[in-house]
């Protein structure tokens, strides 16, 4: 009997899928795999090749122009927006443009598609580029006709004469544009932005096509000749060291090529590899079996100890003295005590998993003083100069292709898991795919942040609060790069000290918490923990006042300014990387999104027809989210109804893909609230998969997400995480105006029947 081998992509085929799906424009989209403050002048094609107007544009013979979008691809669909941004500025016709991946290499700017920052980061240099490009081709053909360059245009890809109506196609044009000096940076003329005919409209989604024929390239789908699958066997506890190991039974596995064991990793963590023992087998099934079968035994090293239970106990202590001062304004203490009404509140957001629907996956081939790595990472550069390091190879000699990444979340810019693929290939000599399963996914993650914040407001006799006073507790990222113990100011200016307050007394303060775990980023990073506990906080004053929540949060916004330093009590404010000149925090925009939020969602009509709405506004990576949610009760049980978000992020370049995230977000968010803890004990992960770390189902999700996206001249903000912070404390407002339980621990399932 024949083996019969079917593959993810054969069976799409079968089923009929492979007609296609038009949206709009028939783009060849290619599947595989801090900017520069002046665009270099690019190395250009050989001749009769046509040019290269930067390192993000080629125009050949043929009429196609080739833009690569640098940043990675995991659904948000940045490439779908930055090469129509190119091309506008261009003047390029999408349907004669390829969209090219770009490897990971600095002479495109920062790669890092990591903190909401695609566009707003680079959206003037990006547009550059593809105007010095545009500037070439016009040169080129003012040439050819002798006339002026500034009585030329191009658009519909080709070049005019205004004057006389000539034009000449790009293609045609692009032998001799190659010859055309480059222009400077300050040579470079941006179009006006009325000129960019699809800035801000609904685009299509360039790769949709293939991704719903299963013709898209994700980092799993990659094979190569002669290459071989490897699952490795790591340590159970972070910073753990291999005892011993006996792959006898192993290597008895049908298809089991090798066994190599990978080096524990020197602390702090960084982006290395946990350590472990790794499996090389022909295939995944056999890799899998020859794991399971090896006998291994661990020393659980420093965080042996680890225990959830306690830790929280610890995070609850270290609040409750006094910390380090990161934002002060007034005198808290006097006001706290005159007030004639306090209120207090501790809340608690457990550790967090990134659990992108594509489990880690890289492919590596080491050949000699070289290697070549195919992987879904956010962070190709990084990925480059951390297998050049691991390996002791120049950089130049590491090539990193980027492909598809199916999620991601923040997991995928930390290179782990693509030095593993390059320690095993250089031991096996062969190309190697290292293959995490879900659980290794969940128990190995850079987790996000515990933490444990106290919150106490102080009233006067008219119900004004005087004194805002905030301790928080939880382990910092900083800790897998210096072991830090206390989270600092940069990473209070994610919610706390950038949180707008028209108190006249203000404190905010940091305690002790040590990391006894990988800590990372997630989608939002700070802000999820920060935006809980301020929101639900605000909410409770409102019930304290017996005020309508709205009220509230306008009262303690204050009126429309520009809120300055002293005012937040603060030396400088790190912005997300972006001068506060040209983004200031803004309390218009807070109260423009906040009212309309209200507006969308009958707002004055929050507990009638069976639901109770829940409000909470957020400002992070520059942007301002507003969200509402609206519960009701099926028996015993509290469900969530509809979902209501307006988000102001300035000037935004696809639409339909902003609209997208922020659907997203309210999604994830909903999830992570109701269901989201990571747990351990004696060091090891409790949880395991989708049976234990449970993320939302169809039939929970909102019936119906409604979003609108103000529209503003004003520079980008971030998109896609500042959509995120919001919706669980809206969440939990909506649960406590419905049933009176105030959630103050997260996740809500520990506290509430959903």
């Amino acid at each position: 009997m024949s083996s019969l081998r079917l593959l993810r992509r054969s069976f799409l085929a079968s089923l009929g899928l492979a007609g296609g799906l038009t949206l709009g424009w028939e783009v060849e989209a290619e599947a595989q795999p801090k900017p520069p403050e002046k665009l270099k002048p690019p190395a250009q094609p050989a001749v009769g090749d046509g040019f290269r107007g930067s390192v993000f544009v080629h125009v050949s013979p043929d009429d196609t122009v080739s833009i690569v979008c640098q940043r990675s691809e995991m659904g948000q669909g940045i490439r779908s927006s930055i090469p129509v941004l190119l091309a506008d500025e261009l003047g390029a016709d999408m349907a004669k443009v390829k969209v090219v991946q770009g490897d990971g290499d600095k002479k495109y700017g920062d790669q890092n598609t990591d903190g909401s920052k695609s566009i707003r980061g680079q959206l003037e240099f990006l547009r550059k580029a593809a105007a010095g490009a545009r500037m070439m081709l016009i040169a080129a053909a003012a040439k050819q006709w002798n006339v002026d360059p500034e009585t030329c245009e191009a658009h519909d890809h080709m070049v005019v004469h205004t004057k006389t109506k000539r034009s000449i196609g790009f293609g045609a044009l692009a032998n001799d544009a190659a010859k055309i000096k480059v222009p400077t940076d300050k040579e470079i003329k941006l179009r006006p932005i009325s000129e960019l005919k699809n800035l801000g409209k609904d685009l299509p989604l360039l790769d949709g096509p293939a991704m719903v024929t299963g013709r898209a390239v994700y980092g799993g789908d990659i094979r190569i000749p002669g290459m071989l699958t490897a699952v490795i066997a790591r340590p159970p506890v972070p910073g753990g060291k291999l005892i011993s190991e006996d792959h006898t039974q192993a290597m008895k596995i049908p298809g089991v090529k090798q066994i190599v064991t990978l080096p524990a990793p020197i602390l702090p963590f960084k982006f290395q590899p946990l350590g472990g023992v790794a499996v090389v087998a022909e295939n995944t099934w056999a890799a899998l079996r020859g794991a399971a079968a090896l006998e291994t035994k661990w020393d659980a090293g420093p965080n042996g100890s680890y225990d959830s239970v306690a830790y929280k106990a610890a995070l609850l202590d270290s609040i409750s003295k006094p910390g380090k001062v990161q934002r002060q304004v007034g005198d808290v203490d006097a006001a706290l005590a005159k007030a004639k009404t306090r209120v207090e509140a501790t809340y608690y957001v457990p550790h967090l998993c990134h659990v992108p629907m594509e489990p880690l996956v890289a492919v590596a081939s080491v050949s000699g003083n070289t290697c070549e790595v195919w992987a879904p990472t956010q962070n190709p550069q990084s990925a480059r100069t951390e297998v050049a390091k691991a390996l002791s190879l120049d950089e130049k000699d590491v090539t990193v292709h980027v492909t598809l990444l199916g999620g991601a979340f923040g997991r995928k810019s930390k290179a782990d898991f693509i030095v593993e693929a390059a320690l095993v290939s250089k031991a096996a000599g062969a190309p190697v795919r290292v293959q995490w399963t879900r659980e290794e996914d969940v128990r190995h993650d850079y987790f996000h942040s515990v933490s444990a914040q106290r919150l106490m407001a102080g009233l006067d006799e008219r119900g004004k609060v005087t004194a805002w006073h905030h301790r928080i507790a939880f382990p910092p990222i900083a800790s897998i790069f210096t072991g830090a113990r206390r989270a600092e100011a940069g990473d209070l200016q994610q919610g706390v000290t950038d949180l707008p307050l028209s108190v006249p007394n203000v404190r905010a303060e940091t305690g002790d918490a040590p990391a006894h775990t990988r800590i990372g980023w997630l989608r939002s990073v700070n802000n999820i923990f920060h935006a809980f506990a301020s929101q639900s906080f605000i909410d409770e004053i409102a019930t304290a006042r017996g005020v309508d929540p709205k009220a509230m949060q306008l009262e303690l916004l204050g009126p429309e300014r520009t809120v300055t330093l002293a005012e937040l009590g603060i030396d400088k404010l790190q912005n997300y990387g972006q001068p506060l000149t040209e983004h200031p925090v803004d309390t218009a925009r807070h109260r423009r999104v906040l009212e309309k939020v209200c507006a969308m969602s009958d707002w004055d009509r929050r507990k009638q027809n069976g639901r109770s709405l829940g409000l909470a506004v957020h400002r992070s990576f520059l942007s301002y989210v507003a969200v509402v949610v609206s519960v009701k009760k099926s028996g015993e049980k509290t469900h969530v109804d509809e979902a209501w978000i307006c988000a102001d992020a300035g000037l935004i370049v696809n639409r339909e893909r902003v609209r997208s995230q922020l659907e997203g977000a309210v999604v994830f968010g909903i999830g992570q609230a109701l269901y989201g803890e990571a747990t351990m004990k004696n060091g090891v992960t409790e949880q395991t998969n989708f049976r234990d770390y449970r993320l939302i189902r169809m039939a929970e999700a909102p019936r119906k997400v409604n979003v609108e996206v103000i529209k503003s001249d004003g520079p980008s903000g971030g998109i896609g995480e500042p959509g995120v912070p919001p919706v669980a404390p809206a969440l939990a407002n909506a649960i406590f105006a419905l049933t009176g339980k105030r959630i103050r621990d997260l996740p809500i399932v520990r506290s509430l029947a959903v």
